[in-house]
């Protein structure tokens, strides 16, 4: 029920483009830009190449960031996110994390999804070139980003246990809890500057976990 009332609200923010053409990645736009496509063809047989545009980098601190929609080239729509625009044969759904796009799947009618290809020069499409190229090293990658997330995630359950249970007054009720490790300051910093890396990958790669990766997004 929520899905839908979300989904229902995304496309009431579906405004109508403006025409403009779609202007190619660039190579300085790998952090601050994601651009995905979608090929597919209509009842008749005509073929439609779809492409998603979101420039995170220019304000995504204010979460008013928009997608565009553009089709054959042109701009056809435009939403905040997330968005769910209205295309062939279902919906296209698009929602980002703190670190970059966390969706950006093909919805048909009947539920099943699939994610949009990024395109090469974009850093989502550098690190698909790796996984089709080097699957073994891919695997390893992104497992270490989830073990690196899964340890910070520990840690700071650890630490924030420790200080909900260190006044007295709880103490005598629940008891005290320490925490097995204390990270020194540059420890700290260390494990924060591995998380967003191993945020940025799983970023890249569209995997979210709404325990992992939801205190980034």
């Amino acid at each position: 029920m929520l899905k839908e009332w979300r989904r229902r609200r995304a496309l009431q923010r579906v405004r109508p483009g403006d025409g403009r053409e779609l202007k190619r990645f660039r190579w300085w736009q790998q952090l601050t830009r994601a651009l995905f496509y979608l090929r597919t063809a209509d009842s008749t047989g005509r073929w439609t190449v779809y492409a998603v545009d979101v420039r995170h980098g220019q304000n995504q601190g204010s979460g008013n960031v928009d997608a565009e929609l553009y089709v054959d080239g042109r701009q056809h729509a435009v939403c905040r996110l997330p968005a769910v625009f209205p295309v062939e044969g279902g919906t296209i759904e698009v929602a980002m994390s703190g670190f970059g796009l966390k969706r950006c799947h093909h919805v048909t009618a009947d539920g099943h999804a699939r994610q949009l290809t990024p395109d090469p020069a974009s850093a989502e499409g550098r690190r698909a070139q790796l996984a089709r190229r080097h699957p073994t090293l891919s695997r390893a990658i992104g497992g270490v980003s989830a073990v690196a997330l899964t340890t910070a995630l520990l840690l700071l359950l650890s630490q924030v246990a420790e200080k909900l249970t260190e006044p007295p007054e709880i103490a005598q009720h629940i008891g005290s809890f320490t925490a097995p490790v204390h990270l020194s300051v540059w420890t700290n910093i260390a494990v924060v500057l591995v998380t967003l890396t191993a945020s940025t990958e799983r970023a890249l790669r569209l995997r979210y976990h709404h325990l992992l990766d939801g205190g980034t997004g």
